[in-house]
Order: structure tokens, then C-alpha cells, then sequence
């Protein structure tokens, strides 16, 4: 059972949506834990955080500057850390198109720095967060993320003696994150028209607290090297337009470079490595440092057929028109209403 009380945490990027949901939760549930360091390069955001969770009153918070893409600083950060949550990363796809050296230093630079810091440290504990654009990209997002999925899992090997662990996450969209598609329809719906990019696109849907489960779930039951991915809803652009605004035009403006219509999280070719745990699938290294029968008779775990795959156009679970309402409601802005 996961105790973080007397622990110390380190998150990267923590000043984002899912940084401060950590902080929340981990304050509320663990209230002796020793330290929790904001590790993030805007001031601003710090600065900002600060107010919600100020150092008077959380006597074990700190807020640290800093940059994953510099080495020494991420060593000087994690000393005397026991847990690594790794969530920054450069995360619009647009801008990375754009912006293609920007997004490899922050997303495969930045997750290699992270690693070797956590090898040098004494760390006990890492996991990164990916995301379902990493599953068969096609964008420079996409892939970066991949390829950082790929460090955290290979670490495992390159450990020797060092009992630290490494995991990954990988989830859809979370709900009313900072860029995500729920905010900016809620800043467009009293204009003349909501722009959508394909009528016919389709995506995982997740809210911030399941997405705080699954980091705290992956920091008490990895083995070293799982992906894990949670069971989750999609939704259809169209009812999330519907939802928020169903009194003006829906327009169609093109996908913009680098999206996906659909969103994968497990493919064909992961399905030779990946077993059901209940809420959760893992994809398991094909390599793995530990003995796999031994991980199937612990979690009770189930192979997945050959070929299975999962993605937002196929699911089984759809969030339906006023669920999506009552979900924002409770999970995004408590003042919304139709």
C-alpha cells in the first residue's frame, strides 16, 4: 500500500493541471509527507501556484526553477528525493511542428537528463507521464513522446544493482487541461460560430482525478518498464460541441498539422506484450527484468489476444451528450450551464 507520508516527492512541470491535482491530493491524503518540490521553469506559474498552495501554510512544499533540460539542475533538485513524477513536457502539437528542436530537447533530451539524475541520486521511484499521441504518432509530439516511453522503459536495464524503478502512464485527454479542447469551446461558445476542426473526430476522454490515480497506482505496484493505460470513455467532437454549445454553428475549419482523427493508445503491435489488470492495461517491456509468469499470477493478469488494439474510434464506452454536461460541471467549471 502506497504511504508518501515521510516521503519525498519531486514533480516535474508541476505547476500544470495535473502537477497541482498531485498536490492536492497528495496534501489531503498524506499530510506528514516530508517534502514536495514544484520543480518547473515559469515563474510566473510558481508564483502563481504559490497562492494556492503557499509555503505559510504547506511547510513541506518547495519551488524549485528549473529547466529538464539542464542536467546539473535536475541533479541538485533530486537530491534526497524518493519519488519522481515526470510531467513536463512541450505539449502542443502545432507548435512542436513548428518548433521541431525545441520539442526533442524538452521531450527526449529533458526525459534522458531526468533518468540519469534519478541513477545518480538515490532516487527510488519514477514515473513518467506520456500521452495517447505516442501510440503509432504521427506528429513530432507524438514521437518525442514515443521515444521517451522508450528511455523510461530501457532505464530499467541500464539500473545494475540500483533498485530504483521506472514506469510510464499513458492516458487521452484530460479533462479541461490547459490547451485542451473543453476550455477553448467554453471561451468560444458566445461567438457566432464554434470552430471544429473534423466533425468526424474522436478522442479518450480522462479527468484530472482518475489521472492522479493512475500516477499514484503506477508509484505502488510497477515492477520497472510498464506503460500502463487506463480504461476510459471517448467522446465524439460533435457531443462536445453539443454539449457546450448547441445554439450556435458548429464549423468545420481542417485538422490542424500533425492531428490525428482517432486516438490510439495500445496498438497491434503492443499486443504481444500487453495484459489486461482490471481497470488498467500495461504494456510490458519485451525485455522484461523480472520473471513474467510471476507478474501474471500477482495481478491476476490476462494476456490480451493477438492483434487487439485501442482507440478512441473503436471503443466500448461512449460519454454520451449530458454526461459530457455533467462532467463539466463537476470537473471543469462548476458555474457551467446550458
Amino acid at each position: 500500500m502506497l504511504d508518501l507520508n515521510n516521503k519525498s516527492i519531486l514533480i516535474t512541470g508541476g505547476t500544470g493541471s495535473l502537477g497541482k491535482a498531485l498536490t492536492k491530493r497528495i496534501f489531503e491524503k498524506y499530510p506528514e509527507v516530508k517534502r514536495l518540490v514544484i520543480f518547473s521553469r515559469d515563474e510566473q506559474k510558481q508564483f502563481t501556484m504559490d497562492q494556492e498552495f503557499p509555503t505559510s501554510k504547506y511547510k513541506a512544499i518547495r519551488y524549485f526553477i528549473g529547466d529538464v533540460r539542464d542536467a546539473k539542475r535536475l541533479e541538485r533538485a533530486f537530491k534526497g528525493i524518493d519519488y519522481v513524477i515526470h510531467a513536463a513536457a512541450m505539449k502542443h502539437v502545432h507548435l512542436a511542428e513548428y518548433n521541431p528542436m525545441e520539442c526533442i530537447k524538452t521531450n527526449i533530451i529533458g526525459a534522458e537528463n531526468v533518468i540519469n539524475a534519478s541513477l545518480d541520486t538515490g532516487v527510488t521511484r519514477v514515473v513518467a507521464l506520456s500521452t495517447d499521441k505516442a501510440a503509432a504518432p504521427i506528429n513530432l509530439y507524438g514521437a518525442t513522446k514515443l521515444a521517451s516511453d522508450k528511455l523510461f522503459v530501457a532505464a530499467n536495464n541500464i539500473k545494475g544493482a540500483n533498485p530504483i524503478k521506472f514506469s510510464v502512464v499513458r492516458y487521452g485527454n484530460v479533462m479541461g487541461s490547459n490547451g485542451s479542447v473543453i476550455p477553448f469551446f467554453l471561451s468560444k461558445r458566445n461567438d457566432s460560430f464554434l470552430p471544429i476542426t473534423n466533425k468526424t473526430m474522436t478522442r479518450f476522454n480522462i479527468t484530472l482525478d482518475e489521472g492522479v490515480d493512475m500516477v499514484l497506482h503506477a508509484l505502488d505496484t510497477a515492477w520497472g518498464g510498464e506503460i500502463f493505460v487506463p480504461k476510459i470513455p471517448s467522446y465524439k467532437i460533435t457531443d462536445i460541441a453539443k454539449a457546450i454549445a448547441p445554439n450556435i454553428e458548429h464549423r468545420e475549419i481542417g485538422i490542424r498539422p500533425g492531428e490525428k482523427i482517432h486516438e490510439e493508445m495500445i496498438t497491434t503491435s503492443d499486443s504481444f506484450y500487453t495484459y489486461d489488470l482490471g481497470k488498467y492495461y500495461a504494456i510490458t517491456p519485451s525485455v522484461p527484468n523480472w520473471n513474467t509468469n510471476e507478474f501474471i499470477k500477482a495481478f491476476n493478469a490476462k494476456k490480451v489476444p493477438e492483434g487487439f488494439k485501442y482507440n478512441s474510434g473503436e471503443n466500448d464506452e461512449w460519454e454520451t451528450v449530458e454526461g459530457l454536461r455533467t462532467k463539466i460541471k463537476e470537473f471543469v467549471d462548476p458555474n457551467f450551464s446550458i
